[in-house]
């Protein structure tokens, strides 16, 4: 019997209601898993591949054939707008076989869920928060909804891999699954997932169960991607070539361009067809006629979608169905401007204004503060040229109702509006027939690249992007490494990484989650009620997230708890709330582990220069007020920032967020900058600054020496490691190799290079680092005397030692920096 034979009537009937005319790989795949084992499953395929079908279709089934008694299947959704946007989904599938979809988050009415709470039943979607408020405040009537929990599908797995926010939900999983006395399967679903192997057993941890992940055939994928490359200010990077005379010029002056689209699909082998139809209503044709596609195509400017010949077609029948392959098309074709900006604009802002006139498109930058500033200068040029405004901004810092307004518009295929966001937008929320996104500089991970340019073509249109490269133009006093376009490097890395190996970063699953760990500990109490220090610690430690930490770190944690009245001790000996920790655990803020951005106001001596989110501890510098400045303290419990101003550039983000940057892609970045290997998606301006990089890095030994003497007693030392063991390079350096060597001044622009004097020779400096780096220190040898880092939201309500060690054990790479020492010994060697 075929996958499709199994589901339930009302089931095919979606499908045949939908005129699909076959199942995809993943959903042929998924029911497979779900109908012929009891195992974990965990589903990862492209965006857009119709996961959340191919995880409900067959559960669903299940439940038509044997009706759960209570909530049979929980939804964990990372934002509330996904888990509405699913909601209406799923009703269409469910309301047919009378199978309820309640949701459950803070703007739910409290009629819903107290209708929930008298009749459990059918699927309940919610967030990771949600349900830590609903653990805490109905424990009583856990067992009763969830007595015959039988699935927990949990969606965007990969957004919940970093950091505390995923160790939460598995945590929330153990604890619920106690409280009810139930054993779930668990179902992960993610587009992007590096190691798949690791993710399935951190989904399946604690439970005894395997995880199975199918694996399919993915089609051939169709991309349509640019990227360039814009000085802010003075002459653009081919201007400069033509002045210097080292880039090879066409008869015009002109510099040929180099441009992406990916224009054929071909469906994987792997597709289950569908019985033929029976009746005109189940009548279905293919999501994209021909016709379709070149109505498409024309409206950008690319004329037809060119049909593949016998001889064209051969070279890639040799490839694996899911090859990404990039012919070239002429620059024009892919991107043509449909406005005109103001003669003064920024010229990389300019370049995207100018081609969001009349589509319907996302601008993804990378923080908060640059999508604001970003959003104000499109909407001036608006202005500036008497037009309607047409630009729209989506932030975690928002409203939940001018987010949603946003969302509401996006989805409205009449309006042609452009949103400025953040990470905000990378996940599965439905916002309508996107026809293209931007990238400003480029994103910290293959993850979000792959996320944010998989929004648009969901509709059945190749996925385009357009990376737009913003560099400030070079100081006659530069150095040579500041001369280095590094986000331009990344950005090609990311894409090469994942062209070439279909690679992804793999989760960090060895951290040391002390603040999860307070956390958890509170929630307990504040649910329980009293507990002995033994019962509490049987019911947290116990957590499989928590399998590092040791009987005596929570011991240091409880004392310390104590000491400070987050929990007090009966007369009894039993634990409970304390008085300061009930200031939390009462608040709504208390349910979510990730960090608010709460706004520290900075200040230089007596006058303030604005405010700042998360800031850096002491020692690392900032930016505002146009200028660049050294932290000198940070008060937490007044929120204030005191510093000093200093020359320089601000390094690369700093912290434990989606900023940190792997090790693999700073190698491919090194490999992109020492090799001739051409991109055909770089524009003109890019390829123009590449070639320059490129000729720069030949000159100076940039891309094959890690120490190189920028004259005097100056150096650079170009590790090209990623953010963590990047850090545990710079504090080798600074604290165990610094008297020896000589070494002051040590500037680094994280995770790219470091700038220091020195009085050793290069010999020398390998020799002393080699020696260093071997020896077997303590890694709390690499945390500075009197820092406490604070990373995550309740760093701050911990015992300092356990801050230090976890910062060093769980944050810090010293593996990753001690391999990379390692193949420095030939250089000490010489």
């Amino acid at each position: 019997m075929g996958v499709f034979d199994r589901f339930a009537p009302f089931v095919q009937d979606f499908i045949y209601d939908h005129a699909w005319e076959n199942l995809r790989s993943i959903q042929v795949a998924a029911a497979e898993a779900i109908f012929d084992t009891d195992e974990h499953v965990l589903l990862t395929a492209s965006t857009a591949s119709g996961k959340t079908e191919a995880a409900f279709f067959p559960i669903l089934t299940l439940f038509d054939e044997d009706p759960p008694a209570s909530v049979g299947a929980l939804y964990i959704g990372p934002l509330k707008a996904l888990i509405n946007d699913q909601f209406l989904r799923l009703n269409d599938l469910c309301e047919e076989a009378h199978i309820p979809v309640w949701h459950w988050h803070g703007d739910v009415a409290a009629s819903h869920k107290r209708k929930l709470l008298k009749e459990p039943s059918g699927i309940l979607q919610i967030t990771p928060e949600s349900l830590e408020a609903l653990l805490m405040h109905k424990h009583a009537a856990v067992p009763r909804l969830f007595g015959d929990l039988r699935f927990v599908v949990i969606d965007e797995v990969h957004s919940l891999l970093r950091g505390d926010r995923g160790g939460q939900t598995l945590c929330l999983i153990e604890r619920l699954s106690r409280m009810a006395g139930v054993d779930p399967r668990r179902i992960g679903l993610s587009a992007t997932i590096g190691d798949p192997e690791r993710t399935g057993a951190l989904l399946a941890s604690g439970t005894g169960r395997n995880c199975v992940i199918p694996r399919f055939e993915e089609p051939r994928r169709v991309w349509r991607l640019s990227m360039e490359h814009f000085y802010i200010t003075g002459p653009q990077a081919t201007e400069r070539a033509r002045d210097e005379q080292w880039v090879a010029a066409r008869a015009d002056g002109t510099i040929a361009a180099d441009v992406v689209a990916i224009e054929r699909v071909e469906h994987g082998s792997g597709d289950a067809v569908l019985p033929a139809p029976g009746h005109d209503r189940r009548g279905g044709a293919s999501a994209d006629s021909d016709s379709d596609k070149n109505a498409h195509a024309r409206r950008h400017g690319a004329g037809p979608a060119p049909e593949a010949s016998e001889d064209s077609a051969s070279p890639e029948e040799s490839l694996p169905d899911d090859t990404v392959t990039i012919p070239r098309v002429d620059e024009q074709a892919l991107l043509s401007p449909t406005d005109r900006a103001p003669a003064d604009a920024d010229p990389g802002i300019g370049y995207i204004f100018e081609r969001t006139r009349g589509a319907k498109c996302l601008v993804f930058v990378n923080s908060r503060e640059e999508a604001e500033a970003v959003c104000t200068m499109l909407r001036s040029y608006c202005e500036a040229n008497h037009e309607p405004d047409r630009f729209l901004i989506h932030h975690g810092n928002l409203s939940s109702a001018l987010r949603e307004t946003a969302e509401e518009i996006m989805r409205d295929d009449d309006r042609l509006d452009t949103t400025v966001t953040t990470a905000t937008l990378e996940l599965g929320i439905d916002i309508g027939r996107l026809e293209r996104a931007f990238q400003i500089d480029a994103p910290f991970t293959v993850s979000s690249f792959l996320q944010r340019m998989g929004r648009t073509g969901r509709r059945g249109t190749p996925p385009e992007m357009h990376f737009v490269m913003r560099e400030e133009q070079p100081e006659p006093r530069t150095t040579m490494p500041e001369t280095i376009p590094w986000k331009l490097l990344q950005g090609i890395a990311l894409v090469e990484l994942y062209r070439e190996e279909k690679w992804v970063e793999p989760p960090r699953l060895d951290r040391l989650p002390y603040s999860l760990l307070y956390h958890q500990t509170m929630a307990t109490l504040a649910s329980t009620g009293e507990l002995s220090p033994a019962q509490l610690a049987q019911r947290v430690l116990t957590l499989s997230y928590f399998h590092r930490v040791s009987a005596d770190d929570f011991r240091v944690l409880l004392r310390h708890l104590i000491e400070t009245d987050h929990i007090e001790q009966t007369e009894g000996g039993g634990l409970i709330v304390g008085l300061a920790g009930e200031r939390y655990t009462n608040s709504f803020k208390f349910y979510a582990v990730f960090q608010e951005n709460e706004e520290f106001t900075v200040r230089c001596e007596s006058a303030e220069l604005g405010t700042i989110v998360n800031p850096p501890p002491p020692g690392e510098r900032i930016a505002i007020a146009g200028a660049c400045w050294v932290v000198e303290e940070v008060d937490w419990k007044r929120h204030l920032v005191y510093c000093t101003q200093v020359k320089g550039r601000v390094p690369a983000y700093f912290g434990d967020c989606p900023g940190d940057i792997n090790t693999h892609v700073l190698e491919r970045m090194r490999r992109v900058l020492a090799s001739h290997e051409t991109y055909p998606y770089l524009l003109e301006n890019a390829r123009a600054r590449l070639a320059q990089a490129r000729r720069t890095a030949e000159l100076s030994g940039a891309a094959t020496e890690p120490l190189i003497n920028l004259g005097g007693d100056t150096w650079v030392l170009l590790p090209w490691l990623g953010s963590y063991a990047f850090l545990a390079l710079e504090r080798l350096l600074k604290i165990k190799c610094a008297t020896e060597l000589g070494l002051s001044g040590v500037d680094a622009s994280r995770p790219y290079f470091l700038q220091f004097k020195m009085k050793a020779d290069a010999e020398t400096f390998f020799s002393v680092v080699a020696d260093e780096a071997e020896r077997d220190f303590d890694p709390a040898e690499l945390v500075y005397p009197s820092e406490v880092p604070y990373f995550d939201k309740y760093d701050e309500l911990l015992p300092a030692e356990l801050v230090r060690k976890g910062f060093a054990e769980g944050v810090l790479d010293i593996e990753g920096m001690r391999e990379r020492v390692r193949e420095w010994a030939a250089y000490g060697a010489h």
